[in-house]
């Protein structure tokens, strides 16, 4: 017998009724059919048949009663067609509007569930979990609503390409200064300020956009830049950094990527301390590794990310701030980087008042 379970078809429950009425015992008829014995049984106990009592006089024994295949078969599509309970989360309902206005503004199925819990927490009835919008959406019946509900879905990432393992990178930085000799507050993330860089390379890698995370907050900021040259790197991450805070700005970790090597210069313009990753250990930078992955629903591989302008990088950079992180409670990183300029239920009510 499979591992995969089938329905009993109305051919098989024919030949049970005809083999119930020559006597046959359903162990045996489970036997002939392929069938589990407690498959047998619990058709026939679904379908009140009764077990003929013992006969010894002469004659031919009672015939058992109660089955019938076409009853059965009935009863069967009956229960397969309709569900013994309704979904809690389908089309129409006031908890599926909500979900997809979450889903249509980019929201992963666990930031909804995180969200609906903190935005309604006296309701249950609007709130539910994550497991249950995925099976919501992957059981609707295949046509154009459902592939438009899965497109707003952010699927899992591709596997991170390694790093090319040839010639080391290491010495082609000037006045490099280790992860490893960083203030114990950096690594504690108890103070927002300090911050984690990279960038994300267009089309044929001829263009780039700076990326730069805030390790306390998650806060995350983008940088045109015109190239991935030093000069290009040193002019976009000035000009993004200088925007900010100097007391949010306190130092930078980065990889050993050629783009770094004006760092001495960073460091006189924005005032941010570099300090610099050991080759080929992306995980001391996971922070940035893992924005990177989200930003990559906005700048895909293989587009060109040197049309997009300042203005246009800056909205993508708030979209992503303003959604909730669960290693943030669900709240937002906007919420916690700028508190006084950023109110998460003013957003919340703003995202449904524009119909998102």
């Amino acid at each position: 017998m499979g591992k995969i379970y089938k329905q009993l078809s109305i051919e098989e429950r024919t030949m049970i009724q005809t083999q119930l009425e020559m006597g046959i015992k359903p162990a045996t008829i489970a036997l002939g059919l392929n069938r589990s014995t407690s498959t047998i049984t619990r058709e026939l106990h679904r379908n009140e048949w009764t077990r003929p009592k013992s006969y010894r006089g002469p004659g031919r024994p009672a015939i058992a009663g109660g089955y019938r295949a076409e009853a059965a078969q009935r009863r069967a599509h009956a229960c397969t067609v309709t569900p013994r309970v309704e979904r809690r989360l389908r089309p129409g309902t006031t908890l599926w509007d909500h979900v997809v206005q979450y889903l249509k503004a980019g929201y992963s199925p666990e930031q909804i569930a995180g969200t609906l819990a903190l935005v309604h927490p006296e309701t249950p009835s609007l709130q539910v979990s994550h497991e249950t919008i995925y099976t919501a959406i992957y059981a609707m019946p295949r046509g154009e609503l459902r592939t438009e509900v899965i497109a707003w879905l952010r699927f899992g990432h591709a596997k991170r390409r390694p790093r090319a393992r040839g010639e080391d990178r290491r010495g082609r930085i000037p006045d490099m200064v280790s992860i490893h000799d960083r203030p114990p507050e950096v690594e504690e993330r108890l103070v927002p300020g300090h911050w984690e860089g990279d960038l994300i390379k267009g089309a044929h890698n001829r263009s780039a956009v700076g990326t730069l995370v805030e390790r306390t907050t998650l806060f995350a900021v983008l940088s045109r830049m015109e190239n991935a040259s030093a000069e290009a790197a040193l002019g976009g991450f000035s000009h993004v950094l200088n925007r900010i805070d100097a007391q949010k700005r306190l130092s930078l970790t980065y990889d050993q990527g050629r783009e770094m090597a004006a760092h001495q210069r960073l460091t006189e313009a924005t005032g941010v301390k570099v300090y610099f990753a050991d080759p080929h250990s992306p995980w001391q930078r996971g922070i940035n590794e893992n924005t990177n992955g989200l930003l990559r629903q906005y700048l895909p591989k293989g587009s060109d990310l040197g049309s997009l302008t300042q203005e246009e990088l800056d909205a993508i950079a708030w979209h992503l701030n303003t959604r909730p992180r669960k290693s943030l409670g669900f709240k937002c990183p906007a919420e916690l980087f700028t508190p006084d300029a950023f109110d998460f239920r003013q957003h919340h009510a703003a995202l449904f008042a524009l119909g998102h």
